[in-house]
């Protein structure tokens, strides 16, 4: 099973991006789903994260800015990132969880915010 992340890239301050995440085969019972980043030299931090039924959590950085959201049929989960700052610059990761405690990772894309 991989996790395949698309959507980074060069964006302004205060500008925009969303990140998707989808795996390449159905997996079943998946229970959080979520997003890590990490800057050069510092360590993955979680972002965000949404539970099987719908409960999000969000690091303290990004709440107001950043939503996470999931499609369960389609196995994806997806971050719609807003008013970008350049402390967003960072590889982002997107994982799942199942029920099992087994985490998948996705390779990860890179956001740069910067003029």
């Amino acid at each position: 099973v991989q996790l395949q992340a698309y959507g980074g890239g060069l964006v302004e301050p205060g500008g925009s991006l969303r990140l998707s995440c989808v795996a390449s085969t159905m997996i079943f019972n998946i229970d959080g789903m979520g997003w890590y980043r990490q800057a050069p030299g510092k360590q993955r931090d979680m972002v965000a994260g949404i539970t099987s039924g719908g409960s999000t959590n969000y690091a303290d950085s990004v709440k107001g800015r950043l939503t996470i959201s999931r499609e369960n049929a389609k196995n994806a989960v997806t971050l719609q990132m807003n008013n970008l700052k350049p402390e967003d610059t960072a590889v982002y990761y997107c994982y799942f969880r199942s029920d099992y405690g087994v985490y998948y990772w996705g390779q990860g894309t890179q956001v740069t915010v910067s003029s």
